[in-house]
């Protein structure tokens, strides 16, 4: 291959790269259009096309699709629908988890998804894994690149949750 064919084979392999990655500020722009999209269907719309368009994604916009996925069934009228977009969204949230096993937020968005899934329906079977993983993480003061509202929120939410003990809730206390 010539230099030519090599400079346009890497040109178009870091397009596709960065194609696939947000920078650090659309992340964050990301996340707070994540909280407003629970109550607005055209959002959580709009925000899973963006993230559907993007190729070879990493493991945490993989876990925010399959949050957006899972506001899919809460949007959706029809029951079919609502169990479709659940089952789409662990299995696209298992993928992420795969990708980076040790990724807090990660666990948590699927901990919150099967937490607000009725339990009868079968889809919460992770609850105590991703508790037990989401701890360590507090227990060890390891975050990865959570920021400090991010760490403050999942600890409240994790309380308020009522699926934790009480040694595992004194440790989220430390948090907020």
């Amino acid at each position: 291959m010539n230099k030519f064919g090599f400079l346009l084979f890497l040109l178009s392999l870091f397009a596709q790269i960065s194609k696939a990655q947000l920078s650090n500020k659309e992340i964050a722009i990301l996340k707070v259009d994540l909280v407003k999209a629970v109550d607005n269907t055209s959002l959580t719309d709009s925000l899973l096309k963006r993230l559907n368009a993007l190729s070879n994604k990493n493991a945490l916009l993989t876990g925010y699709t399959a949050t957006l996925e899972a506001l899919k069934a809460k949007h959706a009228w029809n029951p079919y629908n609502k169990i479709k977009f659940v089952k789409r969204s662990l299995s696209t949230m298992q993928k992420a988890i795969n990708m980076d096993k040790e990724n807090m937020e990660i666990r948590f968005m699927r901990f919150s998804i099967e937490h607000f899934t009725p339990g009868f329906l079968g889809f919460s079977k992770d609850l105590d894994e991703d508790r037990k993983e989401i701890v360590k993480h507090y227990q060890n003061n390891n975050f990865g690149l959570a920021d400090d509202q991010l760490i403050k929120n999942v600890a409240k939410f994790m309380i308020e949750s009522k699926r934790c003990t009480a040694a595992e809730i004194k440790i989220f206390k430390k948090y907020i």
